[in-house]
Formats: C-alpha cells, sequence, structure tokens
C-alpha cells in the first residue's frame, strides 16, 4: 500500500470532474488527482454524448440536402459514419485524455476509488491499492449507469443500454426501444437514419419527452413517425421479454438470437432490444457508509458541497448530485465547485456570483437531437403556473424569410413563458431543424432576467432564421396593446 497527499481529490475523471479539479488549483500552487476506474473523459465522450450527436448529425445533413432542389443525396454510408463516430471517441483510447490531465498540473490515477474516511480515498490500482489524503476537498463527480427495467426476462435477455446503442457496430434490422425520454427519442432517430426497418418505442406514459411542452413531444412524435420506419406505441409496458441464445458478444454488437417482448395485445418479436428507462447513481461502491451517508443521490448545496457531512471538504458535480443531468450543467457545477474550493483553501468570502450555482435552478438549457431538433430553458408554461408566476405565453409557427431560405420544407414552432409581473422571460421552447444553435440567446434572456422591452432592442440580422424572435414580440405585443 501507497499514500500519497493531494489538496483536492477528484474521483470520477468525466468532463465536471476534469473541470472541478481544474478551476479547483487554476493560477496556484495547489495539488489535485483525479481518480477514473474506467476511461478518462468519462461517459459523456466515449458512450454518451459525443458518439450520440456523431452518429445523429448525418442524418440531419440528410433531410437538409433532401430539402434542397438541386442537391442530390444518396441514403447513409453506415461504414462511414460509424468510422467518423469512432474517431470522435478515439476508438476508446484516452492516451489523449491522459496527456490532458497531466499538462494541466493534475495528478492521473487510474483505479476504482472509495471514501475510507474524512479526506481520504482508496484507489484499487494496477499496481496495488493507494490512499490519498486530501488537504482541503474531495469531489464526486462519478455520474450515473443506465437503469435496466424490473421486467421478467429483460436482464437475461442481455439488452442494449445507452452505451451499446451509441456504440453499435451493426444496424439491426428490427428493435424494440423501452422508453420516451430523451435517449430513446434520440436513438431512434439515429437507428432510423441509419437503415434500420423498424425500430418501435414502447412507452409507459401518454406522450413522448413529458417534461417539455405538449406541442413539442407531439411535433417530435410527428418526425419519428415521418420516417416511415418508427412506431411509437403509448400506454404499453413489457410484461415479458425472452432471447434466443443470449450471449454476451460485447459493446455495441447483437447480444444473441430473436428478442420476444410480450405485451399486453400480443407479441413482438425484434432482432435487439434497447432499454432507455432512466439512470442511478454510480456510487454503490463508493465508500459512503465510511462517511455517514447512504448509496444514492448526493444532496448538495448551492456550493455543491455534499449535505449531512461536517466540515465543508465533500462535494458533488454532476449527474451524482441529481440536479440536472447534463453533460454542460455537470461543468458549469465543476466550474462553480473548483471556484468554492480554491476560495476557501485560500481563506476567501464566497460573495460573488461565480461561487453560487443557480443555473441549475429553472434555467437549465437542453437540446434534443431528433428531427426536427428540441431546444429549451428554463420553466414550462405549466411548470411556472405551478410554481406560482403570474403568466402568459406566445406561441406560433417559425415562419420568416430566414427559414424558407434555410431549407424548403421548414417546418417548426416556438413559444415563451412570460412572467407578466416583472416583464420577463421564464421560458423558452423552439422546435425545428437546428434550433439547438438558436438557443443560447433563450438563455441568455432567461438567466438575466432581460426585460422583454429591452428585447425589442436586440435587432435579429436578416434574413437568418433567427428573426422569429421578431415575430414572438410582435405577437406578445399585439396581446398588451
Amino acid at each position: 500500500m501507497t499514500e500519497a497527499e493531494y489538496d483536492v481529490i477528484v474521483i470520477g475523471a468525466g468532463p465536471a470532474g476534469e473541470n472541478a479539479a481544474a478551476y479547483a488549483i487554476a493560477g496556484s500552487d495547489r495539488t489535485a488527482a483525479l481518480v477514473e476506474r474506467e476511461l478518462f473523459g468519462g461517459e459523456c465522450s466515449y458512450w454518451a454524448c459525443i458518439p450520440s450527436k456523431a452518429l445523429l448529425r448525418p442524418g440531419a445533413v440528410l433531410g437538409l440536402g433532401a430539402a434542397m432542389p438541386g442537391v442530390r443525396t444518396s441514403g447513409p454510408q453506415v461504414a462511414e459514419v460509424l468510422a467518423r463516430r469512432d474517431a470522435f471517441i478515439h476508438n476508446h483510447d484516452d492516451s489523449s485524455q491522459v496527456e490532458w490531465t497531466k499538462s494541466a498540473a493534475i495528478d492521473p490515477v487510474r483505479g476504482a476509488g472509495r471514501l475510507i474516511g474524512e479526506r481520504l480515498v482508496e484507489v484499487d490500482t494496477a499496481e496495488g491499492v493507494k490512499t490519498l489524503r486530501a488537504r482541503h476537498a474531495v469531489v464526486v463527480a462519478t455520474g450515473t449507469t443506465a437503469a435496466v427495467p424490473d421486467i421478467s426476462g429483460v436482464r437475461e435477455a442481455l439488452p442494449w443500454t445507452s452505451r451499446d446503442a451509441t456504440n453499435l457496430t451493426v444496424v439491426p434490422r428490427r428493435v424494440a426501444v423501452i422508453g420516451g425520454g430523451v435517449v430513446a427519442c434520440e436513438t431512434a432517430t439515429w437507428l432510423a437514419g441509419l437503415g434500420a426497418e423498424q425500430v418501435t418505442l414502447l412507452v409507459r406514459g401518454d406522450r413522448l419527452l413529458p417534461r417539455n411542452e405538449p406541442f413539442a413531444s407531439e411535433l417530435v412524435l410527428r418526425g419519428l413517425r415521418d420516417t416511415g420506419v418508427v412506431t411509437v406505441r403509448f400506454h404499453t409496458e413489457p410484461l415479458l421479454v425472452s432471447r434466443r441464445d443470449p450471449e454476451d458478444t460485447g459493446v455495441g454488437r447483437i447480444h444473441g438470437g430473436c428478442v420476444t417482448v410480450v405485451l399486453d395485445d400480443g407479441e413482438l418479436e425484434v432482432d435487439e432490444l434497447v432499454v432507455a428507462t432512466g439512470r442511478t447513481p454510480a456510487t454503490a461502491n463508493l465508500g459512503l457508509d465510511a462517511v455517514g451517508l447512504e448509496p444514492g443521490y448526493l444532496d448538495v448545496d448551492d456550493q455543491l458541497t455534499v449535505r449531512g457531512v461536517p466540515g465543508d471538504w465533500l462535494y458533488a458535480v454532476g449527474d451524482v448530485n441529481h440536479r440536472a443531468a447534463l453533460t454542460h450543467m455537470g461543468k458549469y457545477q465543476a466550474r462553480v465547485c473548483g471556484d468554492v474550493i480554491a476560495a476557501r483553501a485560500e481563506g476567501k468570502p464566497l460573495d460573488g456570483l461565480r461561487f453560487t450555482a443557480s443555473a441549475d435552478h429553472q434555467q437549465v438549457p437542453q437540446v434534443v437531437y431528433t428531427a426536427p431538433e428540441l431546444a429549451a430553458v428554463g420553466l414550462t408554461e405549466h411548470e411556472a403556473r405551478t410554481a406560482g408566476h403570474a403568466v402568459d405565453t406566445v406561441e406560433l409557427d417559425i415562419s420568416v424569410a430566414g427559414s424558407a431560405l434555410a431549407r424548403d420544407d421548414f417546418h417548426g414552432r416556438a413559444k415563451l413563458v412570460i412572467d407578466t409581473a416583472e416583464d420577463r422571460l421564464l421560458g423558452a421552447t423552439f422546435v425545428g431543424p437546428d434550433m439547438g444553435e438558436h438557443l443560447h440567446a433563450a438563455t441568455i434572456a432567461v438567466v438575466g432576467r432581460v426585460p422583454l422591452d429591452t428585447l425589442w432592442h436586440a435587432v435579429p440580422a436578416f434574413p437568418t432564421v433567427s428573426e422569429f424572435w421578431l415575430r414572438l414580440l410582435e405577437a406578445w405585443r399585439e396581446k398588451t396593446i
């Protein structure tokens, strides 16, 4: 057993963990260790955001080409799409991420880390057990893993999780996807785009993406059905799953023979089954009991300090604290957390805005990369009314010169949720091609509490799609004059 001491120890080397470590020691002589049991770069880099967007973008480009007269397109070249994806995830080689860690003056420690006491982390490395002691802080950034639903026969059938779906090596001909959230909808989108012949979404509820505005859910549903490949079945939950000759063939490979999914009105036979029914915190083997905590999500305050642990030394950032399960929000929390650790280490007050995480309270931006894209920030109308705000809305189809020029089949819709008492945006939802690129203006307006009267002076350039902002403000003007 060997021992080492650092100012800061971070368990989990995904984007959130990397940022927490880097910000905590920036511009100082403090030291940091970054502990990772799998690949440096984390879930996002190899099994989530990066590979999924690499799989989705070719379909979006093909859709744009098909909508433009004079542009000739052919079907997807699957091998080339997968090769491009593999280039982005470096074929699961994390050496460049390790080199970045070292270049940032952070020590990479490869192995499974766990808490064994106050400011103490034990790591099982290839060279043996190493004990790390933190002078100031330990940060947990271990994220989450895919949850497998409690359906008879599912685990024995070895279904795909999100890791298999993003790292697929072959496109199954017939696929069933259990779930109706972001992972399910995006997976169905790229499977259809890559040539799957039949994709069936089995949704327990009554609509897709239920946390979003109803019109957005409906437009995403329409887009999936318009592929001619995707079938969506609501109020449907498998009763039993069985598989012929299940075999653990590796991530992204077909895991055996045909899968039979028993439903309340018959059976569905597919070549692969994908479970997309949520996530569970990766804390089971983290040693939380050593610091008086139970396994599960870690409850934190707005400085990202874990509640229930005396001394302000234990922090949690990213999905593991269950505040906003998005990479960009995990990185945001990590920046705040790193600044808090640095300030406390230097005995400085936590007075500035940058020492308090506030954006993950009702100001979260998110893009769902379906066709059409769904981009939203802040509160939906239902959430705003439930929270007690004085609410009004404007909602209209996106139809401006820029959208007509962008593509012949442009269709989209936008909605603003407005606090009438304060004349500001509480939320915005945009659905249409490439709407993710238009979201940041709404995010700034929501976070900055920009008065609607001020937004009149933010003039959209002509002829861009963003001119739909002017149409929204005009619709609001008509309601208020």
